[in-house]
């Protein structure tokens, strides 16, 4: 490999607050995925935390926004989306009963990736959420 040649793929897209964004995203992902048999995981990843970006933060608001980022290493993809902030908490997963008609997203996302991080800044908040892929560690996760 050429010693400037990166196996590390990084995409970026922005959109604007609107609740048929999350599609968008959606569909955005895909195509970057549509290799991985991790597409689907990602696709609904990426659903929950664009949905969750838009209803519960500053991006959800006129002029609001949400940035979307999806990185394709060897081991591992990293889903990230970093919301415009406006709230006083930062995303946590909250395990909800099964009649609690919000709050489940992070859950579920929790559920489907192998970690989540959350990082605050004055901005807004970032939510990672990473799918191991085993690749070169014989299935096992990266740690």
């Amino acid at each position: 490999m050429h010693e400037y040649t990166s196996t590390i793929r990084v995409w970026g897209l922005t959109c604007p607050g609107f609740p048929e964004e999350v599609s968008r995203a959606r569909r955005w992902t895909r195509d970057i995925l549509r290799d991985s048999p991790l597409a689907e995981d990602a696709e609904l990843i990426v659903s929950e935390l664009s949905a969750n970006a838009i209803l519960h933060t500053a991006s959800g608001h006129q002029s609001g926004s949400f940035s979307l980022t999806v990185e394709v290493a060897p081991q591992i993809i990293a889903l990230s989306v970093t919301d415009d902030g406006g709230t006083g908490t930062a995303p946590k997963v909250e395990h909800q009963d099964e009649e609690a008609e919000h709050g489940r997203g992070l859950d579920m996302v929790s559920a489907i990736a192998h970690r989540i991080v959350v990082h605050d800044s004055d901005k807004g908040h970032t939510v990672t959420a990473e799918l191991f892929t085993g690749a070169g560690r014989e299935g096992q996760p990266c740690g």
